[in-house]
């Protein structure tokens, strides 16, 4: 008698969210002979990096006819695909081959290797190609690294394809022939394993005596963990951070509602109002939260000397504030004491901030200015030279911008679509991040709309350019310390 649950039916599905990477699980819960029924179906592959992914996976579900199956979509973002698999695990491998079949006419061949990885529907998608090796049958390719997601996507046993072939100037490559192996298979090593024949499948069909076109070898394999932002600070890296503010004339008259340095005795001015929102989001990965408060740009008492790197405390050889409160206090006691002047210069505050952070290179601490700027810039040429030596040494700048003003100089600060550059020099890495204040506040300009968006936009840049500074200087991690156990103790009773 056959099965009620026999015919089938299969459901492809695409989704457009807003996650970065997503997993569906299909789950269903149906009856069938009084007994509730309810278990995961299986799982999507994960696409990478998309907005709008479109899953090719394929779900054959039981059918009954005569009743209601509620099915379930949940849609994640995930950070690795498998328990097995760390999210950070790339592949560093080598290969080399050893008389491919000679495809050129004048000369021997330019092989070179194409990396599939299989679908679930039988389908391949290209995962890497390596470089070509020009006029020989016997090549050596350069080692490559792949993340693990791209080579298998978290599946040891998924087939990877490996395709050869001969390069062509004009495009139209002749495929030596193919293999076929696994993440598993691959993580062997360099052994009798991994030597591959690369076989013409159409050779094969009409050469009896056709053995192979080739092998191809394995020369290296090693798994490497990429790190990540939170793991250097686990293992003890410090963040310091320094607040330098902008005191020029061109904020306006204090003593003016109109000023961007109006002390309102009821609300926040629109520099209180960004010191607070970014400094309590950044203050959290400041151990000591002790930050050093400079001002810029104001002619001091008591002989009016105009000055681009003062201490707000009035103490230049100890300029600490306790907490964002105490660099308020600063702050609005500077204001009473200094005079506003200018011009804008950003390069001695940078300055000293590089000077701290050229002194301690082991990744032990990573320095963080945050500028906050009516944007009105004046040494332009000064801040670019500070901010190209800056970028060699484990430091960021956070720019924030107050007022209505033109921010053109601090997005091309910001070096997101071209490289700062002094001199001929470009910087070695990005290393300031710009955000226009007025973008998260409401039309009143008295309240910020969204901190968690600010938190977001404000810090979205900071770890990597950390991270950046750190594999370019080949910094790893210290082991985090094993976690605090209080002590046990032990009652006794008296008798």
């Amino acid at each position: 008698m056959q099965e009620p649950w026999k015919p089938l039916f299969t459901l492809p599905f695409s989704v457009s969210s807003w996650l970065i990477t997503l997993e569906a699980v299909l789950q269903s819960q149906s009856r069938f002979e009084h007994k509730v029924r309810a278990g995961r179906f299986g799982r999507t592959e994960v696409i990478d990096n998309t907005l709008n992914p479109d899953f090719v996976r394929k779900f054959i579900l039981d059918y009954f006819f005569e009743e209601r199956e509620n099915l379930r979509f949940d849609l994640y973002d995930v950070d690795s695909k498998s328990p097995n698999l760390s999210k950070h695990d790339a592949v560093l491998m080598q290969f080399c081959a050893n008389k491919l079949d000679k495809k050129d006419f004048f000369g021997k061949s330019d092989p070179f290797l194409v990396f599939y990885r299989s679908n679930e529907d039988g389908s391949f998608t290209i995962c890497h190609k390596t470089e070509v090796v020009k006029n020989t049958l016997n090549p050596v390719w350069q080692a490559f690294k792949i993340s693990v997601r791209a080579l298998c996507n978290g599946d040891y046993d998924r087939t990877i394809k490996v395709e050869v072939y001969d390069w062509d100037r004009d495009g139209s490559h002749d495929f030596i022939g193919e293999f076929t192996t696994s993440y598993r298979e691959l993580s062997r090593g360099q052994s009798q394993f991994n030597v591959y024949e690369v076989v013409n499948p159409k050779k094969k069909g009409k050469k009896k005596k056709y053995t192979n076109s080739g092998t191809v070898t394995l020369l290296s394999f090693l798994v490497e963990t990429e790190v990540s932002f939170l793991d250097y600070i686990k293992g003890g890296t410090q963040i310091n951070f320094t607040v330098a503010i902008d005191f020029t004339a061109s904020n306006g008259n204090p003593a003016q509602p109109t000023s961007l340095h109006y002390m309102n005795p009821y609300q926040l001015n629109a520099y209180g109002m960004a010191l607070k929102a970014v400094g309590e989001i950044v203050q959290d990965y400041d151990s000591d939260k002790m930050f050093p408060a400079l001002g810029f740009g104001a002619k001091l008492p008591p002989d009016g000397r105009i000055s681009h790197e003062f201490a707000l405390n009035g103490n230049p050889q100890n300029p600490y504030c306790d907490g964002i409160e105490g660099v308020m206090e600063a702050y609005y006691r500077s204001l009473k004491s200094v005079q506003l002047y200018g011009p804008t210069n950003f390069a001695p505050v940078i300055n000293h901030v590089a000077r701290y952070a050229s002194s301690v290179k082991d990744g032990s601490q990573y320095f963080v200015l945050l500028i906050v700027t009516d944007g009105v810039i004046s040494d332009m040429a000064q801040t670019k030279e500070s901010i190209v030596n800056a970028s060699k040494l484990p430091m960021s700048i956070i720019i924030v911008g107050v007022g209505p003003a033109e921010f053109d100089a601090m997005v091309e600060l910001d070096g997101d679509d071209v490289r700062v550059s002094s001199r001929g020099k470009y910087a070695e890495r990005d290393i300031v991040q710009f955000v226009p204040f007025r973008d998260y506040m409401d039309r009143s300009g008295n309240h910020i709309l969204s901190m968690a968006r600010l938190a977001k936009d404000v810090l979205a840049e900071i770890p990597e350019q950390f991270l950046s500074y750190m594999r370019a200087r080949g910094i790893k991690p210290s082991p985090a310390p094993p976690p605090y156990t209080p002590p046990t103790h032990v009652l006794q009773t008296q008798i």
